[in-house]
């Protein structure tokens, strides 16, 4: 449980614009609500991104940038900051430090839901102010190039003979999305997740890394992060999760699950939260912001170019959403005795 100190603190973003105004010399001074002096930055917004670069959550939230930066719909500037470790908990930590910080974003996801529980966290998402579903994408079935797994019934049959001689992997901990994946598929096809061998990384970069160097015989994950070695061939893709195949011209030919005979479809979302306590009027905005970014063609570029579903939802919508999430991985991690 995180201990909080009594009296104002200064958010990270402050102190970030503090040390760059005392850099440039600048003068000009705001002082906002829990009495933190700062540079006259009403209008820019920090956005906090809870794994490595190039990660999904990082592909999210930069895109989401760009778009809003490029239309110029908040008339102020960004700052893109990840924030690494524990599975994005100690991002959501962070952020949620920072209560009443109405210039602070953070993208989230189905793997944060997780980790707040694998690393007994009894913080919640719905304990920040909840602002927007962005999207949700189905996941992938991994391996090397030169793996002797050609189709996912050679994975599964494997897999089925010797469960624990498999080593699967994903970048989130117990709880994340490339965890309840591979847990959900071992069910379908009758292997008890118990007995799952399952190897967590922190973000698809360092997944990459084990799937190239054979540390890891599968690994679990979203696709978008992984097009350049799919692309040339140091990866393929046995099956994705979705109820139909992905857009991209380098998995077009790649089955669906249920295509292959398995009953099941998977799918991870990300979204956006601000801090706890921002007034209800600057929640309304933020909201605002991210419905125009949802409008525009280039965000649609961007759902086409990662192969993301445009799943958006705002507010109170968007906050059951968090709750129905939550349930879904207490649930799960309750049965596997997680929990």
């Amino acid at each position: 449980m995180m201990n909080l100190t009594s009296g104002p603190r200064p958010t990270r973003r402050a102190v970030l614009a503090g040390g760059i105004a005392l850099l440039s010399g600048a003068a000009t001074t705001a002082t906002t609500g829990c009495g933190v002096t700062r540079g006259d930055d009403s209008r820019d917004i920090l956005m906090i991104i809870p794994n490595a670069a190039g990660g999904g959550y990082d592909q999210t939230g930069r895109a989401a940038v760009t778009v809003m930066k490029d239309a110029d719909i908040t008339g102020g500037s960004f700052t893109v900051d990840n924030v690494e470790g524990a599975g994005g908990t100690n991002a959501f930590t962070e952020m949620y430090g920072d209560a009443g910080d109405e210039h602070t974003l953070m993208t989230v996801g189905l793997g944060v839901v997780g980790s707040l529980y694998s690393f007994g966290n009894d913080l919640r998402l719905r304990d920040a102010t909840p602002i927007a579903q962005l999207m949700s994408e189905p996941e992938g079935v991994l391996v090397p190039g030169d793996s002797p797994f050609a189709a996912i019934d050679d994975l599964v049959r494997a897999w089925s003979a010797d469960p624990g001689s498999i080593a699967v992997g994903g970048g989130s901990s117990p709880g994340g999305p490339d965890y309840l994946f591979p847990m959900q598929l071992a069910d379908a096809v009758g292997i008890d997740p118990n007995d799952v061998n399952y190897v967590s990384y922190d973000g698809g970069g360092p997944l990459t890394s084990a799937l190239l160097g054979a540390k890891i015989d599968a690994g679990f994950s979203g696709l978008s992060e992984f097009e350049p070695q799919i692309a040339d061939g140091s990866l393929k893709v046995l099956a994705v999760s979705g109820e139909e195949r992905q857009p991209q011209a380098s998995l077009a030919d790649v089955p669906t699950l249920t295509e292959s005979g398995i009953d099941l479809v998977f799918l991870n979302w990300r979204g956006v939260l601000a801090p706890p306590g921002i007034s209800d009027e600057r929640r309304d905005e933020l909201i605002g912001y991210l419905q125009q970014m949802h409008d525009t063609q280039a965000w649609r570029d961007q759902l086409e170019q990662y192969g993301w579903t445009d799943d958006f939802r705002t507010g109170e919508d968007f906050d059951a959403f968090l709750g129905e999430q939550d349930d879904r991985v207490s649930g799960t991690l309750t049965d596997l005795g997680l929990l």
